[in-house]
Formats: structure tokens, C-alpha cells, sequence
């Protein structure tokens, strides 16, 4: 660690030291994260290419699902492969921009998760309440509107969020108890008064994740209802929206509690908040493609096609 810099001097180069308490066990933390990120790329690079290359894979349910599996592909893109090389060869230097990068690809990519959910839970209420007008509904041009709100709200919180953070200086140390850049873990760095930050950072967290669970939570509700009014004839139907909400909850109590966990007293060790950072990122692009692949049937059955097709090929 860099002392104290002399004057009105502002670090701009920081040392990611998540873990470090370990000692030599911390290398072997390389052998399951780097499990993780080869089944994160493997399965959704498999789901997207099912979708894509399928023309029974076309409706709207299933290009939500692809573009689910994109943003499950790129966010891990944004850190693992660093941590992995600070885990084997202590490769832990990262510059005061690459890190607000960093945080912001992390954050702005790992918001869409939620937000896709949001909109896939759209498409099931239209499905299930609204069957009649569903393809009305959800053609290009009149699903966009469901869409700009969204999309409009995640780019500037976290552009908000990044700008401020980029406009504090930071004297007090240069390491950052983290495996990658997180907002708070660079924000508690500064030798300046940051309370809009801490607001700002956790109304983020709130005005995204929560309140797109919140009106999944509705729509389902209301999906619901509907069909124990209807009868059985829906419960099928009701699959993907299971898979939804287990989806997100998991999500969310990760996030939030990585989160929270900054801003607040309580006695989650170093390790444990780093670890809960890292699952909030990592959990859904894992699980995202085979709960899908799984719990879809018309996915599970192009996949099983596929993998007949390849192993008859060798031969």
C-alpha cells in the first residue's frame, strides 16, 4: 500500500486485494470461479446459438430468453477474466479510469438482468390475461414502448453514479478490498465527503433491481389470478414464471445485500461481502441458461437435436 500522497494528490492507480486474508489458499479460489465463468460462457453461447440458428425459436418468449443469455455472456466478460489472473499471478493493478469502467459495464450490464425479467414477465401477463391481442401487443413497435422507460432509467443512474465517483479524490489509500471495482468498495477510498454517493449508489440499487422485482411481483400476481380463475388450463404456462421469480429473489437478496452491506453496520466479514458481490454477478449468468434449458420445452428439445447431431458427426 501507497502512504498518504502530499498536497491535494489523487491516487490514480489501485490494487484489487479481495481475499488477501486468505493467504495461499487465495490461488485456489482461481479453480471454482474459473468453473463458474466456463460454464457461464459455455451454456449461454450454446442458448444463443440454439436460438438464433432455430426458426421454431423465433417468438418473442424466446429472443427475450436469448438476449437474457447475451447479457449473462458479457457480464462476467467485464471482470472475471482479471480476477482469475490476480488470483494465479497476483496481477492486481488497475488504473482509477478502468475502474470506473469497469464499475460502470458491471453495473449498467448487470441491471439489464432484472430488467429483462421485467419485460419477460409483460410477455407472459400478455400470454396468459391478454392471449387474444398478445401478438398485437408484443410486435416490435408496440413492445419498444416497454421498453424505452427501462433502458432510459438504467444508462443515467449509472452514468450518474460513475461521474460522480470520478469527480472525488482519492488520498486515503490505494487498495480496494475487492476482486474487481465495485462503487462503494472505490467510493470509501476518498478523502472527501461522500454521503451523495452512498445515497445516490443505493437509490440505484433500489430504483432498478427492487422496484423491477416489485412489478414482476404485480404482473405475476395478476397472472395468477387469472388463471386459478380460468382453471387448469394455464398451469403449463405458468413454468417460466416460476422460473422468473426464483431467478430474480436470488438475484436480488445477493445484490442487496452486497449493497447494504457497505453502507451499514453489521458483521459480514471482508470475505463474505466479496463473495456475495461476486454471486450477485455470477449467480444468474450460471443458472439463467439451464433453468431454461431445463424447464423449457421446445429449448430442451432443440438442444437435445443438437447434441445428437454433434455426437453422430465424429463418426
Amino acid at each position: 500500500m501507497q502512504n498518504l500522497p502530499i498536497g491535494n494528490v489523487s491516487f490514480t492507480t489501485f490494487q484489487l486485494n479481495g481475499f488477501y486474508s486468505l493467504g495461499e489458499w487465495r490461488r485456489f479460489l482461481f479453480i471454482p470461479y474459473f468453473l463458474m465463468f466456463l460454464l457461464c460462457t459455455t451454456a449461454n453461447s450454446t442458448l444463443i446459438f440454439l436460438i438464433v440458428s432455430k426458426r421454431s425459436l423465433h417468438s418473442p418468449m424466446f429472443v427475450l430468453i436469448a438476449l437474457i443469455a447475451v447479457v449473462d455472456l458479457l457480464m462476467p466478460m467485464f471482470f472475471v477474466p482479471n480476477m482469475l489472473l490476480n488470483f494465479l499471478f497476483d496481477w492486481n493493478q488497475i488504473s482509477l479510469v478502468g475502474c470506473l469502467m469497469q464499475i460502470f459495464w458491471v453495473q449498467f450490464v448487470g441491471a439489464f438482468q432484472s430488467t429483462l425479467l421485467l419485460w419477460m414477465s409483460v410477455d407472459r401477463f400478455f400470454a396468459i390475461c391478454r392471449p387474444l391481442s398478445y401478438h398485437k401487443n408484443m410486435q416490435l413497435a408496440n413492445f419498444l414502448k416497454f421498453t424505452v422507460v427501462p433502458v432510459l432509467r438504467n444508462g443515467f443512474l449509472h452514468i450518474t453514479v460513475v461521474s460522480l465517483a470520478g469527480k472525488l479524490h482519492y488520498c486515503m489509500k490505494n487498495e480496494i478490498d475487492h476482486c474487481f471495482c465495485e462503487h462503494m468498495g472505490l467510493v470509501q477510498l476518498a478523502c472527501e465527503d461522500t454521503t451523495v454517493n452512498n445515497a445516490f449508489g443505493l437509490s440505484t440499487a433500489f430504483l432498478i433491481p427492487a422496484v423491477d422485482f416489485i412489478f414482476i411481483a404485480v404482473s405475476y400476481a395478476i397472472i395468477f389470478t387469472s388463471v386459478i380463475k380460468s382453471g387448469k388450463s394455464s398451469w403449463k404456462a405458468l413454468n417460466t414464471c416460476i422460473t422468473h421469480i426464483i431467478v430474480i429473489t436470488f438475484t436480488l437478496i445477493f445484490a442487496l445485500t452486497a449493497f447494504v452491506s457497505y453502507r451499514t453496520k453489521n458483521t459480514f466479514s471482508s470475505n463474505v461481502r466479496i463473495f456475495m458481490s461476486t454471486m450477485y454477478a455470477l449467480f444468474p449468468s450460471c443458472f439463467n441458461p439451464i433453468i431454461y434449458g431445463v424447464r423449457t420445452k421446445e429449448i430442451r428439445l432443440q438442444f437435445l437435436k443438437l447434441f445428437k447431431s454433434v455426437k453422430v458427426l465424429p463418426q
